[in-house]
């Protein structure tokens, strides 16, 4: 277990932000993780846990506390169920299973991060999410002081949401399991639109498992969501706010808002949320409430790719960021009555 002070976090992350850590601990094993997280429980000290950073903003003043970078590796397949832990790079865990012939998480290739961080955040992309694999968590559950085994359908899964994200002091996941199907080399049902235009398939169609992955790495890539340090538009945390989800009388106002700037023949996204919620699009609302490609003029901008994404131009400060961050949410909520929520882990600062 490596122990650094005063260590910077900044290259830690994917926006390549953020003040030093007190005191940054790295662990390879379980037991390491867990060793660590009780030391720091025992002291009182706040606790900051790292996978591949891809999901943090941290303030410039940085992490007066521990700061847990879980860097375990391994990965067992059986009968269909692999299980990752959760320092494992999840692009290598995805490709791993294409070369397999495994179906389940193809169309998430791309996604930055470590597999700890999927159940957390309950990732999804291009009509997938994690919570339809997973089938097991392990986590130090550092309430009662031990680890526990949660199955899949305790995990409270929800859009971006599961109860580890609810109860973020308590858990801290160890391993994970998925159930992937074997379906002769064939991916699963295609169900994002974009996804199947790009495959030229129709929508609930299979196709090739490299095919999928493929596709949608070079989708990720074409809107700067495939990490590259050498292009700017990838220091980011990928989509920086979530896709708003509206109760019907929201919903109602958000049109009457659409057609009173936008004109009477204006359909802005919807997708069925459930319970009578409807989902809509970020980014549809940042560029229709003005907020185009590469718009800013400071080091921090939203991407030249895509407008969900804020970006670090090399040499942003965090509070450079949440400037931008802040116009973008506070444009929206004057142009269409809506409040933008920011998907990445606030760590030492506020939104």
């Amino acid at each position: 277990m490596q122990v650094l002070h005063d260590a910077p976090l900044a290259p830690l992350t994917t926006f390549r932000l953020g003040g030093p850590a007190r005191r940054l601990v790295t662990a390879t094993t379980d037991a390491e993780v867990v060793e660590a997280v009780r030391a720091a429980d025992r002291a009182g000290e706040p606790l900051l846990l790292l996978g591949g950073g891809s999901n943090l903003v941290i303030g410039d003043k940085g992490f007066d506390g521990t700061a847990l970078r879980i860097a375990t590796t391994g990965i067992e397949l059986r009968d269909g169920v692999l299980e990752l832990a959760a320092g494992e790079v999840w692009t290598d865990a995805v490709a791993r299973t294409v070369g397999l012939g495994l179906a389940g998480i193809e169309f998430l290739a791309g996604i930055p991060g470590s597999a700890g961080a999927t159940p957390v955040q309950n990732v999804g992309a291009y009509g997938q999410e994690v919570s339809a694999t997973v089938t097991e968590v392990t986590a130090y559950d550092r309430r009662l002081g031990g680890t526990v085994a949660i199955p899949g359908a305790e995990c409270g899964f929800a859009y971006r949401h599961s109860r580890f994200k609810a109860d973020p002091e308590r858990y801290v996941v160890l391993r994970v399991r998925f159930a992937l199907e074997d379906a002769g080399g064939l991916s699963t049902p295609v169900k994002y639109a974009e996804v199947a235009r790009a495959l030229g398939v129709e929508q609930g169609e299979r196709v090739p498992l490299a095919t999928a992955r493929d596709t949608v790495l070079a989708l990720r890539a074409g809107k700067g969501m495939v990490l590259d340090p050498d292009d700017h538009d990838t220091w980011s945390a990928g989509s920086f706010f979530t896709n708003p989800i509206l109760d019907a009388a929201a919903h109602a106002a958000f049109l009457d808002r659409v057609r009173d700037r936008l004109g009477p023949d204006t359909a802005p996204p919807a997708y069925p949320a459930g319970d009578g919620h409807v989902k809509t699009s970020a980014a549809w609302l940042i560029d229709r409430a003005g907020f185009t490609r590469g718009w800013g003029a400071g080091p921090a901008r939203i991407s030249t790719k895509h407008t969900l994404a804020l970006t670090n131009r090399g040499d942003a400060t965090t509070e450079d960021l949440l400037a931008l961050a802040r116009e973008v949410r506070d444009g929206v909520r004057a142009a269409f009555g809506v409040e933008l929520v920011n998907e990445p882990v606030m760590v030492g600062v506020e939104l």
